[in-house]
Protein backbone atom coordinates (compact mmCIF):
# COMPACT_ATOMS: atom_id res chain seq x y z
CA UNK A 1 0.00 0.00 0.00
CA UNK A 2 1.29 3.26 -1.16
CA UNK A 3 1.25 6.25 2.03
CA UNK A 4 0.49 9.39 1.24
CA UNK A 5 1.57 11.89 3.92
CA UNK A 6 0.73 15.28 4.24
CA UNK A 7 3.40 18.35 5.45
CA UNK A 8 1.74 18.03 9.12
CA UNK A 9 1.85 14.54 9.57
CA UNK A 10 5.54 14.27 8.28
CA UNK A 11 6.30 17.49 10.68
CA UNK A 12 5.14 15.01 13.37
CA UNK A 13 7.34 11.67 12.04
CA UNK A 14 10.30 13.62 11.67
CA UNK A 15 10.11 14.90 15.47
CA UNK A 16 10.67 10.94 16.11
CA UNK A 17 14.14 10.81 13.91
CA UNK A 18 17.15 11.19 14.34
CA UNK A 19 17.37 13.50 11.24
CA UNK A 20 21.21 13.61 11.48
CA UNK A 21 22.33 10.55 11.99
CA UNK A 22 20.50 9.51 8.73
CA UNK A 23 22.40 11.81 6.99
CA UNK A 24 25.74 10.50 8.30
CA UNK A 25 24.44 7.35 7.78
CA UNK A 26 23.71 8.53 4.36
CA UNK A 27 26.25 9.82 3.33
CA UNK A 28 28.97 6.34 4.36
CA UNK A 29 26.74 4.28 2.04
CA UNK A 30 27.51 7.20 -0.16
CA UNK A 31 31.61 6.68 0.43
CA UNK A 32 31.18 2.74 -0.12
CA UNK A 33 29.00 2.96 -2.82
CA UNK A 34 25.93 1.72 -1.69
CA UNK A 35 24.54 4.34 -2.76
CA UNK A 36 24.20 6.40 -5.84
CA UNK A 37 23.64 10.27 -6.62
CA UNK A 38 22.78 11.20 -9.76
CA UNK A 39 22.81 14.87 -11.07
CA UNK A 40 19.82 16.79 -10.57
CA UNK A 41 17.36 16.99 -13.83
CA UNK A 42 16.54 20.97 -14.02
CA UNK A 43 13.66 21.15 -16.66
CA UNK A 44 12.72 24.73 -18.07
CA UNK A 45 8.46 25.72 -17.93
CA UNK A 46 7.68 27.82 -21.68
CA UNK A 47 7.70 31.15 -20.56
CA UNK A 48 9.64 31.34 -16.86
CA UNK A 49 10.09 28.50 -14.17
CA UNK A 50 11.57 25.60 -13.64
CA UNK A 51 11.21 22.20 -12.34
CA UNK A 52 14.23 20.17 -10.32
CA UNK A 53 13.82 16.40 -10.05
CA UNK A 54 16.38 15.20 -7.10
CA UNK A 55 17.26 11.34 -7.59
CA UNK A 56 18.38 8.70 -5.33
CA UNK A 57 19.46 5.19 -4.79
CA UNK A 58 20.06 3.68 -1.39
CA UNK A 59 21.21 -0.10 -2.16
CA UNK A 60 21.19 -1.40 1.53
CA UNK A 61 17.38 -0.31 2.18
CA UNK A 62 16.27 -1.23 -1.17
CA UNK A 63 14.88 1.80 -2.15
CA UNK A 64 15.27 4.82 -4.56
CA UNK A 65 13.13 7.91 -5.38
CA UNK A 66 12.87 10.91 -6.93
CA UNK A 67 11.66 14.59 -5.27
CA UNK A 68 10.18 17.01 -7.57
CA UNK A 69 10.52 20.40 -6.68
CA UNK A 70 8.76 23.10 -9.33
CA UNK A 71 10.03 27.10 -9.32
CA UNK A 72 7.07 28.75 -10.31
CA UNK A 73 6.82 32.66 -11.20
CA UNK A 74 4.09 34.56 -10.27
CA UNK A 75 3.21 38.49 -9.85
CA UNK A 76 3.43 38.31 -5.90
CA UNK A 77 7.23 36.00 -5.35
CA UNK A 78 7.90 32.49 -6.88
CA UNK A 79 5.85 29.60 -5.21
CA UNK A 80 8.20 26.55 -4.64
CA UNK A 81 6.89 23.52 -3.65
CA UNK A 82 8.55 19.41 -3.55
CA UNK A 83 6.64 15.80 -3.59
CA UNK A 84 9.26 13.05 -2.85
CA UNK A 85 8.37 9.56 -4.21
CA UNK A 86 9.75 6.62 -2.42
CA UNK A 87 10.02 3.51 -4.63
CA UNK A 88 10.70 -0.54 -3.91
CA UNK A 89 13.81 -2.19 -5.21
CA UNK A 90 12.11 -5.33 -5.10
CA UNK A 91 8.69 -5.16 -6.11
CA UNK A 92 9.04 -2.43 -8.24
CA UNK A 93 5.97 -0.48 -6.29
CA UNK A 94 5.68 2.68 -4.91
CA UNK A 95 6.22 2.84 -1.14
CA UNK A 96 5.47 6.54 -0.20
CA UNK A 97 4.27 9.90 -1.41
CA UNK A 98 5.14 12.39 1.04
CA UNK A 99 4.67 16.45 0.61
CA UNK A 100 8.76 17.10 1.07
CA UNK A 101 8.50 20.83 2.50
CA UNK A 102 9.52 19.55 5.75
CA UNK A 103 11.93 17.10 4.67
CA UNK A 104 13.81 19.18 2.96
CA UNK A 105 14.04 21.68 5.09
CA UNK A 106 15.06 19.21 8.15
CA UNK A 107 17.74 17.33 5.69
CA UNK A 108 19.27 20.76 4.32
CA UNK A 109 19.58 21.98 8.00
CA UNK A 110 20.70 18.13 9.08
CA UNK A 111 23.08 18.13 6.39
CA UNK A 112 24.72 21.82 7.42
CA UNK A 113 24.58 20.57 10.45
CA UNK A 114 26.93 17.45 9.51
CA UNK A 115 29.23 19.74 7.72
CA UNK A 116 29.72 21.61 11.05
CA UNK A 117 30.26 18.98 12.97
CA UNK A 118 33.24 17.83 10.51
CA UNK A 119 34.76 21.31 9.24
CA UNK A 120 34.35 23.69 12.18
CA UNK A 121 36.81 24.51 14.85
CA UNK A 122 36.43 21.88 17.84
CA UNK A 123 36.63 24.93 20.35
CA UNK A 124 34.40 27.51 18.31
CA UNK A 125 32.44 29.66 20.64
CA UNK A 126 30.61 32.04 18.42
CA UNK A 127 28.24 31.35 15.92
CA UNK A 128 25.69 33.29 13.43
CA UNK A 129 22.94 32.70 11.23
CA UNK A 130 21.91 34.56 8.52
CA UNK A 131 18.27 34.22 7.94
CA UNK A 132 15.51 34.06 10.71
CA UNK A 133 12.47 32.10 8.70
CA UNK A 134 11.86 27.94 9.26
CA UNK A 135 15.37 27.33 7.65
CA UNK A 136 17.12 29.33 9.66
CA UNK A 137 15.29 28.18 12.82
CA UNK A 138 15.91 24.52 11.74
CA UNK A 139 19.37 25.19 11.20
CA UNK A 140 19.64 26.78 14.76
CA UNK A 141 18.19 23.19 16.19
CA UNK A 142 20.35 20.76 14.43
CA UNK A 143 23.97 22.85 15.02
CA UNK A 144 22.98 24.43 18.40
CA UNK A 145 24.61 21.37 20.22
CA UNK A 146 27.34 20.44 18.14
CA UNK A 147 29.84 23.07 19.68
CA UNK A 148 29.75 25.01 22.79
CA UNK A 149 28.31 27.94 21.42
CA UNK A 150 28.81 30.96 24.13
CA UNK A 151 26.43 33.72 21.70
CA UNK A 152 24.26 32.80 18.95
CA UNK A 153 23.95 35.97 16.62
CA UNK A 154 20.98 36.05 14.23
CA UNK A 155 19.90 38.72 11.04
CA UNK A 156 17.99 38.83 8.32
CA UNK A 157 16.44 41.94 6.64
CA UNK A 158 12.87 41.26 7.71
CA UNK A 159 14.10 41.31 11.61
CA UNK A 160 13.14 44.59 11.73
CA UNK A 161 9.50 44.48 10.39
CA UNK A 162 8.83 41.53 12.81
CA UNK A 163 6.45 42.23 15.57
CA UNK A 164 7.42 41.60 19.20
CA UNK A 165 5.45 38.61 19.73
CA UNK A 166 7.90 37.50 16.59
CA UNK A 167 11.12 38.32 17.95
CA UNK A 168 10.31 36.79 20.87
CA UNK A 169 9.60 33.42 20.01
CA UNK A 170 12.81 33.31 18.12
CA UNK A 171 14.72 34.55 21.48
CA UNK A 172 13.11 31.62 22.80
CA UNK A 173 14.82 29.28 20.64
CA UNK A 174 17.67 29.50 22.67
CA UNK A 175 19.24 31.71 25.48
CA UNK A 176 22.93 32.20 23.78
CA UNK A 177 20.72 34.08 20.90
CA UNK A 178 21.27 37.28 20.15
CA UNK A 179 18.97 39.17 17.45
CA UNK A 180 21.42 41.65 15.66
CA UNK A 181 20.46 44.72 14.23
CA UNK A 182 22.60 44.34 11.37
CA UNK A 183 24.23 41.58 9.65
CA UNK A 184 28.19 43.05 10.25
CA UNK A 185 27.10 42.81 13.69
CA UNK A 186 26.19 39.18 13.71
CA UNK A 187 28.94 37.99 11.53
CA UNK A 188 31.68 40.44 13.56
CA UNK A 189 33.04 37.71 15.72
CA UNK A 190 31.45 34.58 14.43
CA UNK A 191 33.85 31.76 13.47
CA UNK A 192 30.90 29.90 12.17
CA UNK A 193 28.53 31.76 9.68
CA UNK A 194 25.21 29.85 8.02
CA UNK A 195 23.71 31.63 5.47
CA UNK A 196 20.43 30.14 5.35
CA UNK A 197 18.34 32.71 2.70
CA UNK A 198 16.44 32.22 -0.79
CA UNK A 199 18.58 34.74 -2.13
CA UNK A 200 19.83 34.20 -5.65
CA UNK A 201 22.80 37.14 -5.70
CA UNK A 202 25.97 37.56 -3.07
CA UNK A 203 24.67 38.58 0.44
CA UNK A 204 28.58 37.99 2.03
CA UNK A 205 31.64 37.76 1.09
CA UNK A 206 33.74 35.90 3.43
CA UNK A 207 37.07 37.24 2.42
CA UNK A 208 35.84 40.36 3.71
CA UNK A 209 35.44 39.33 7.53
CA UNK A 210 38.93 39.80 8.53
CA UNK A 211 39.03 36.87 10.00
CA UNK A 212 38.84 33.36 8.98
CA UNK A 213 35.74 31.61 9.72
CA UNK A 214 33.58 28.52 8.51
CA UNK A 215 30.68 30.01 5.76
CA UNK A 216 27.84 27.23 4.81
CA UNK A 217 25.76 27.93 2.29
CA UNK A 218 22.41 26.55 0.97
CA UNK A 219 21.06 29.44 -1.65
CA UNK A 220 17.85 28.43 -3.74
CA UNK A 221 16.96 26.76 -6.97
CA UNK A 222 16.50 29.83 -8.49
CA UNK A 223 19.15 29.64 -12.03
CA UNK A 224 22.77 30.36 -11.06
CA UNK A 225 22.07 31.55 -7.13
CA UNK A 226 24.34 31.71 -5.16
CA UNK A 227 24.94 33.80 -1.44
CA UNK A 228 28.90 34.72 -1.98
CA UNK A 229 30.77 36.09 -4.85
CA UNK A 230 31.90 33.28 -7.18
CA UNK A 231 35.31 35.63 -7.39
CA UNK A 232 36.12 34.22 -3.80
CA UNK A 233 35.84 30.68 -4.49
CA UNK A 234 39.50 30.67 -5.24
CA UNK A 235 40.73 32.32 -2.19
CA UNK A 236 38.72 29.85 0.12
CA UNK A 237 39.05 26.19 1.35
CA UNK A 238 36.24 25.03 -0.33
CA UNK A 239 33.76 22.01 0.93
CA UNK A 240 30.59 21.00 -0.56
CA UNK A 241 28.03 17.98 -0.12
CA UNK A 242 29.08 15.47 -3.10
CA UNK A 243 31.51 16.76 -5.31
CA UNK A 244 30.36 14.70 -8.16
CA UNK A 245 27.30 17.06 -8.75
CA UNK A 246 27.55 20.20 -6.47
CA UNK A 247 29.97 22.09 -9.14
CA UNK A 248 27.26 21.34 -12.10
CA UNK A 249 24.13 23.12 -10.17
CA UNK A 250 26.01 25.87 -7.60
CA UNK A 251 25.64 29.10 -9.27
CA UNK A 252 28.48 30.57 -7.72
CA UNK A 253 30.94 27.13 -9.19
CA UNK A 254 29.16 27.58 -12.00
CA UNK A 255 30.47 31.12 -12.34
CA UNK A 256 33.51 30.60 -10.50
CA UNK A 257 34.35 28.24 -13.31
CA UNK A 258 33.21 30.40 -16.71
CA UNK A 259 36.05 32.44 -14.69
CA UNK A 260 38.87 29.76 -14.60
CA UNK A 261 38.41 28.25 -10.83
CA UNK A 262 38.28 24.48 -11.18
CA UNK A 263 36.19 22.53 -9.28
CA UNK A 264 39.24 20.44 -9.30
CA UNK A 265 40.32 22.73 -5.94
CA UNK A 266 37.62 21.22 -4.09
CA UNK A 267 38.83 19.88 -0.99
CA UNK A 268 36.31 17.26 0.54
CA UNK A 269 32.84 16.23 0.01
CA UNK A 270 30.63 14.87 3.40
CA UNK A 271 30.78 11.29 1.66
CA UNK A 272 34.75 11.74 1.76
CA UNK A 273 34.88 14.12 5.09
CA UNK A 274 32.28 11.02 7.23
CA UNK A 275 34.30 8.22 6.10
CA UNK A 276 37.80 10.06 6.86
CA UNK A 277 38.91 10.57 3.41
CA UNK A 278 39.20 14.14 3.28
CA UNK A 279 41.61 16.21 4.60
CA UNK A 280 40.14 19.16 7.22
CA UNK A 281 40.64 22.47 7.13
CA UNK A 282 43.65 24.05 9.04
CA UNK A 283 42.02 27.93 8.79
CA UNK A 284 45.05 29.38 7.23
CA UNK A 285 42.19 30.75 4.88
CA UNK A 286 38.47 31.05 5.40
CA UNK A 287 36.83 27.65 4.87
CA UNK A 288 33.58 27.44 2.18
CA UNK A 289 30.87 24.80 2.53
CA UNK A 290 28.28 24.53 -0.43
CA UNK A 291 25.25 22.39 -0.11
CA UNK A 292 22.69 22.07 -2.97
CA UNK A 293 20.50 19.19 -1.62
CA UNK A 294 20.82 16.00 -3.07
CA UNK A 295 17.84 13.57 -3.78
CA UNK A 296 19.72 11.10 -1.82
CA UNK A 297 19.25 13.32 1.67
CA UNK A 298 15.26 13.07 0.87
CA UNK A 299 15.66 9.37 0.13
CA UNK A 300 16.97 9.12 3.06
CA UNK A 301 14.61 10.59 5.13
CA UNK A 302 11.57 9.13 2.96
CA UNK A 303 12.78 5.15 3.85
CA UNK A 304 12.83 6.80 7.42
CA UNK A 305 9.50 7.79 7.63
CA UNK A 306 8.60 4.61 5.88
CA UNK A 307 10.53 2.28 8.36
CA UNK A 308 9.01 4.52 10.94
CA UNK A 309 5.11 3.60 9.51
CA UNK A 310 5.67 0.64 9.28
CA UNK A 311 7.04 -0.02 13.10
CA UNK A 312 3.85 1.54 14.01
CA UNK A 313 1.73 -1.05 12.29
Amino acid sequence: MTRVIDQTEAERLLARIDVHQAMRTMFASLASGRAVQPAQQLVEFPGGGDFINYLGVLADEGVYGVKTSPYLPGPHGATVTAWTLLMSMRSGQPLLLCDAKSLTTARTAATTALAVDELAPAGASRLAIIGSGPVAQAHLHHVQNLREWQSIGVYSPSLASRSASEREALQALDPRLQLCASQDEAVREAEVILLCTSSAAPILDPLSLGHNALVTSISTNAPRAHEVPPASLSGMDVYCDYRVTTPGAAGEMLLAAERGWSPSLIRGDLAELVSGLAEKPDYTRPVFFRSIGLGLEDMALANALHQLLEQDL
